[in-house]
C-alpha cells in the first residue's frame, strides 16, 4: 500500500506539472479553440489513452528497451514527428468553413481528434522516457508489489492530466465559439493549427535523447 506521505507529494508534482502549458495542453487548446470544447476534451482523452499506454510499457519494459537503443528511439521518434507533420500540413491545406450554421463544417470530429492525440502521445517516445525516468522514484519496495506501484501512479498522472487538459479545453472552447463567429478567424484556423501540429513535429524531431 502507498504511504500517504509519498502519495500526496506525488499528486503535488503531477498537478504542477500537468498545468503548466506543454504540447499535450497547446494541442487541446488548439482543438479546442477550433473544433469546439468537445473536440478538445476528446484530444485530452486522447492524450490520457497514450499514456496509459506508456504506463503499460513502463511496466513491461518495453520503455527500457527504447531508452538503451538510439534506433529504435530515433525510429519512434521520427514517426510521431512525421504524423504530427502530416496532420498539420493536412490542415493547412484543407478548405476552410465559411461559417458554422451548416452541417459538418466544423474542422474536425471528436472521434477524429481522440484518434490523432492517441497515436502522436503513443509515438512521443520522450512519454516514454519521462515514464521510466519519473515513475520508479516514488516505487518504494516496502510499499509491496511494484508493478501495482507502477501501475498506480502512471494511472494517476494520467487522469490527472485529463483532468487538466479538460480544464483547458473548456476554457478554449469558449473563447473559440466566440472568435469562430468572425469569418477572418474561420480562415485562418486551419492554418494556425496546422502550423502548432507543424511546430510540435519539428520539435519532436530535432529533441536529442
Amino acid at each position: 500500500m502507498i504511504d500517504q506521505t509519498t502519495f500526496v507529494t506525488y499528486v503535488a508534482i503531477v498537478l504542477g506539472f500537468v498545468f503548466i502549458p506543454g504540447p499535450a495542453t497547446l494541442l487541446t487548446v488548439a482543438r479546442a479553440t477550433t473544433s469546439g470544447t468537445r473536440v478538445g476534451i476528446a484530444t485530452g482523452a486522447g492524450i490520457t489513452a497514450g499514456d496509459i499506454v506508456h504506463t503499460f510499457l513502463a511496466v513491461v519494459g518495453i520503455s527500457a528497451i527504447i531508452a538503451t537503443s538510439a534506433f529504435l528511439f530515433s525510429v519512434i521518434k521520427y514517426l510521431g514527428a512525421a504524423y504530427l507533420v502530416y496532420l498539420g500540413i493536412k490542415a493547412i491545406i484543407e478548405r476552410a468553413p465559411t461559417s458554422l450554421g451548416g452541417k459538418g463544417q466544423m474542422p474536425i470530429t471528436a472521434p477524429q481528434a481522440f484518434r490523432q492525440a492517441i497515436l502522436a502521445e503513443i509515438l512521443n517516445p520522450k512519454t516514454a522516457l519521462f515514464f521510466l525516468a519519473f515513475l520508479p522514484q516514488f516505487v518504494k519496495p516496502e510499499n509491496g508489489s511494484v508493478v501495482v506501484q507502477l501501475t498506480i501512479f502512471g494511472m494517476l498522472f494520467a487522469f490527472i492530466g485529463l483532468f487538466s487538459t479538460i480544464v483547458f479545453a473548456v476554457g478554449a472552447g469558449g473563447l473559440g465559439s466566440f472568435l469562430r463567429r468572425n469569418p477572418t478567424v474561420l480562415k485562418w484556423q486551419g492554418k494556425i493549427v496546422g502550423s502548432i501540429y507543424c511546430a510540435l513535429g519539428l520539435r519532436l524531431a530535432l529533441e536529442e535523447r
